[in-house]
């Protein structure tokens, strides 16, 4: 299960965190609860579609998964040209902030690739880099 998430944080550290605010009745909850492990990366410039299928704001016929070519990773699936990506594991129980559900994930593995141009979402649209 995917989801776009507006709230992260990486906390740098022996071993680094990422800390992630999710909507608690998402599918992406219930998998990370359910598996205890969960994938983040970055999107580029070309995802922006891919992006808002995830977030629920566009049509994704079949689902936003059928929109891109993905590899299997022992921590879930990661999009085929990824410019970076992290795998973690649940580091403690999801706990509720405000509405959110606060995922407190160790980082286990990080991959960083060539960077492309980076998705930027700026004031409710996507925007290229200066």
């Amino acid at each position: 299960m995917g989801l776009t998430v507006s709230s992260l944080l990486l906390a740098h550290g022996d071993p680094a965190h990422l800390l992630a605010l999710v909507d608690p009745d998402s599918d992406l909850a219930d998998v990370v609860r359910r598996t205890g492990r969960g994938v983040v990366q970055l999107l580029s410039w070309e995802h922006r579609d891919l992006a808002e299928a995830f977030a629920g704001t566009a049509p994704a016929p079949g689902g936003p998964f059928k929109m891109a070519r993905w590899e299997p990773t022992a921590w879930g699936p990661v999009l085929a040209g990824a410019t970076a990506w992290a795998g973690f594991v649940l580091a403690g129980e999801p706990g509720e902030v405000g509405w959110s559900l606060l995922l407190d994930g160790t980082l286990e593995h990080v991959e960083v690739a060539e960077e492309g141009q980076p998705l930027v979402h700026r004031r409710g649209r996507y925007v290229r880099p200066a």
